[in-house]
């Protein structure tokens, strides 16, 4: 299987001289192909730099990441968008969707940000928003939706670009148990489904039933703690 992430000693350092804070610290990382990855570590561990380096948001101080094979060393600012609009999808905290659009326009707005055929997007958007049991809300803007109903669209929203990778920070705090149990669910089955990978940052290890593999952030590395995941 391919590998959809790599990260190489990877090093992510704050400030000059006696005041230098190293927050990543020579970390490695490979998530293949199929894979479903959570990230786990209390606050300040670094969990969000980790995210923001891995989804070419944040250029580390030293080190390698490799996106579906492709390094973002030595890329400029328009190469980088262009990368993450074509190999990456986030999913935040929050839905964030934009209020002024109705559901079906949340992800056809992304479409012609990643430059997809317009009949191409329509029929990919409809066949993840009844995949994801949210088409008959797809004239509803933002506000007319329920907590779980934003994320359910922040989901299909992700994966519209048809990206290697999804990077999900925190996706299920806003939401109860049970409706963050099925936004995790919802992620791995798009993840086995479609070949794709997803890192998942939580603080809730009742969401980990569905991910592969459970990596815990301890100064600056990532260390499996394979006693974490509930078999299924």
């Amino acid at each position: 299987m391919s590998a959809k992430l790599l990260m190489k000693q990877v090093t992510k350092t704050y400030g000059d001289g006696d005041s230098t804070l190293s927050v990543l610290s020579n970390l490695n990382l490979q998530v293949n192909e199929g894979e479903f990855v959570a990230v786990l570590g209390p606050s300040g561990s670094g969990k969000s730099t980790f995210l923001s380096a891995a989804g070419a948001l944040l250029t580390p101080t030293s080190g390698e990441i490799f996106i579906d094979g492709e390094s973002l060393t030595n890329k400029d600012k328009g190469e980088l968008t262009k990368l993450r609009l074509e190999k990456i999808g986030f999913m935040f905290q929050s839905a964030q969707l934009l209020p002024y659009l109705k559901v079906e326009e949340q992800l056809l707005y992304v479409a012609r940000l990643a430059k997809l055929d317009t009949r191409e997007a329509k029929q990919r958007a409809a066949y993840l928003l009844k995949r994801l049991e949210i088409w008959e809300r797809r004239d509803r803007y933002p506000e007319q939706l329920s907590g779980g109903e934003k994320q359910r669209v922040a989901i299909a929203r992700a994966w519209m670009n048809k990206p290697a990778i999804l990077f999900a920070d925190e996706p299920t705090a806003s939401l109860d148990f049970n409706r963050g149990r099925e936004v995790v669910r919802m992620i791995a089955d798009e993840v086995k489904s479609e070949g794709k990978a997803a890192v998942m940052v939580t603080h809730d290890e009742r969401m980990l039933e569905w991910c592969d593999r459970v990596l815990y952030l301890e100064e600056g590395h990532l260390i499996e703690k394979k006693s974490l995941v509930t078999v299924h």
